[in-house]
């Protein structure tokens, strides 16, 4: 008898568990573009780190890109080394025609920045020497905890 009891108790217990199981799953995936958008919202009052690229184009490619505390409090970036940031050049087929860090030594030390709300850190870059075409600068923030990449198509003429 005690055994009948325990196994329905035991079948019991384990549908209640997979329930619980399958509704906090639920609740985890079923985010809708509105509720991505409220956590947005609510993720600008604490740290949001934005990235942006922009490319100018006159006697070489000029190349700035800028991260910007968009929330209320401080961030903390954290980098590997003495590299904060690189900046690659692709043709049209893809392949990597310059990069900014090429033959450049950098630090092995870590090192940290700190952005205030509304603080903006800027990397300027130039590539002196283009062949006309079409490219794509890719700009990379090598931060250990806010890492980024912006892109930006543009061309030579």
């Amino acid at each position: 008898m005690f055994a009948l009891m325990a196994k329905r108790m035991n079948g019991r217990v384990s549908f209640v568990m997979l329930a619980i199981a399958v509704l906090a799953f639920a609740c985890t995936r079923s985010r809708t573009p509105d509720s991505l958008v409220g956590s947005k919202l609510q993720h600008k009052k604490g740290a949001a780190v934005a990235s942006s690229l922009d490319v100018r184009v006159d006697d070489g490619v000029h190349f700035s890109l800028r991260v910007h505390n968009d929330g209320d409090r401080k961030v903390e970036v954290t980098f590997p080394s003495g590299m904060t940031h690189d900046i690659a050049v692709l043709d049209a087929s893809g392949r990597q025609v310059w990069r900014w860090s090429d033959g450049r030594l950098f630090t092995a030390a870590f090192q940290n920045k700190v952005l205030r709300s509304d603080d903006t850190l800027s990397f300027n870059e130039s590539w002196h020497t283009p062949a006309r075409g079409h490219y794509t600068a890719v700009a990379r923030l090598v931060s250990k905890n806010y890492p980024m990449e912006q892109r930006v198509a543009f061309a030579i003429p």
